[in-house]
């Protein structure tokens, strides 16, 4: 009995093990095996490609000049009694610079003055005596010789006058010329003389000034450029905004207003010349400056957020939301625009581009595009059609 109820146990046991091995071998290759779940589609914020008309620009490195520059000098001898500005200084149109002392001139005014008016007292009588002698000289009454010599006295007192008049306007002169006057608005430089010092007429400098509003920014421009310039000469103001590159967001308005008319063989360039407004004389002549034309406007431009683009060794490439998947574009790009950059190549008006999760995102990956949330990112800056 004993031996019989073990091998019921054996014989259980084996049948148990038979089917674990069919159950074991039907769960791996059997029709009921369990697929692994898909992961779920990535939400990623996307931004329509933008269609409009952009502006052109033609980008060059300039340098400020300054449209007047003079060195003063004075034009007569003295010692300089009083300079009320000081060095460095902005300075009006016809403000006092340096004054000379001007009492020698002074008197030599006065000198000429009162020759002026003696001569005029002699001039007075010779007058009179010419006048009387032709009177007399037409009844005999005297000689034609007398009359001669009186008509001869009239005539050099007239010449004597007028080289009086001559004298005393340039004791004016020079009198004006103590006075060493701004003839431009602009800012001085460092003096080269200070009061006691005897100013010599040969050639004393006494300063600098230079104007700064406005003022000059000079460039050179390639001979491809020329046709996109062409409207310059055709009449129509092509504007130029300009920067400084260690001063963000200031800029300077103003337009171009001169090219050369040769094209430098060896350089292949041409002198260009734009007028930018300086009020408040921040640009000074010899900076190196960013000089922008706005030379056109172009319809119809794609543009979509710079956080878009991505790189590879193939260059650049955006990822695309298309039907649930993201599908990578290689595309050739243009100019920017703020925080958007034209796209000349490689998408299409109305798609939607992803412009957040790139770094978890793959060739064909499936997405979920999520447009409100890519609002913030895809939304124009304010300066985004200014550069």
């Amino acid at each position: 009995m004993h031996s019989i109820k073990n091998f019921g146990l054996a014989t259980g046991a084996i049948a148990l093990a038979v089917t674990g091995f069919v159950l074991l071998d039907g769960s791996g290759h059997g029709a009921g095996r369990m697929q692994p779940a898909s992961p779920p589609p990535l939400p990623v914020p996307v931004v329509a490609v933008d269609q409009r008309t952009v502006p052109v620009y033609l980008d060059y490195v300039g340098t400020t000049e300054a449209i007047r520059t003079v060195t003063l000098e004075a034009k007569v001898t003295g010692y300089l009694a009083a300079r009320p500005v000081g060095d460095g200084a902005d300075v009006e149109q016809g403000q006092l610079l340096y004054q000379i002392d001007p009492r020698d001139y002074r008197a030599t005014l006065d000198q000429v003055t009162a020759q002026a008016d003696r001569d005029s007292a002699a001039y007075a009588y010779s007058r009179l005596s010419q006048h009387r002698n032709e009177v007399l000289a037409k009844d005999g009454w005297v000689a034609q010789d007398t009359f001669d010599q009186s008509n001869s006295a009239y005539r050099q007192s007239q010449a004597t006058l007028a080289a009086d008049a001559a004298a005393i306007e340039t004791a004016k002169l020079n009198l004006h010329y103590t006075e060493i006057r701004a003839p431009f608005a602009g800012r001085l430089g460092r003096s080269q003389v200070h009061e006691g010092a005897l100013i010599n007429a040969a050639g004393t400098q006494l300063n600098t000034l230079v104007q700064l509003d406005p003022v000059y920014v000079t460039f050179n421009p390639s001979e491809t450029d020329l046709a996109p310039l062409h409207d310059f000469w055709a009449g129509r103001a092509i504007q130029a905004d300009v920067t400084i590159p260690d001063q963000e967001g200031k800029r300077y308005q103003g337009t171009l207003t001169f090219l050369d008319n040769t094209v430098d063989r060896n350089t292949g360039t041409i002198v260009a010349r734009a007028t930018i407004a300086n009020p408040d004389y921040s640009l000074l002549p010899g900076e190196f400056v960013h000089v922008r034309l706005h030379v056109a406007d172009k319809p119809g431009a794609l543009l979509i957020p710079q956080v878009a683009l991505g790189s590879s060794q193939l260059g650049k490439y955006v990822y695309v939301a298309l039907a649930g998947k993201a599908v990578q574009r290689p595309v050739s790009i243009g100019t920017t625009y703020g925080d958007r950059v034209v796209i000349t190549k490689g998408v299409s008006a109305g798609e939607t581009v992803i412009v957040g999760n790139l770094q978890k995102i793959t060739p064909g990956a499936p997405v979920r595009p999520v447009i409100g949330e890519a609002e913030a990112v895809g939304k124009p800056s304010a300066d985004a059609n200014s550069g």
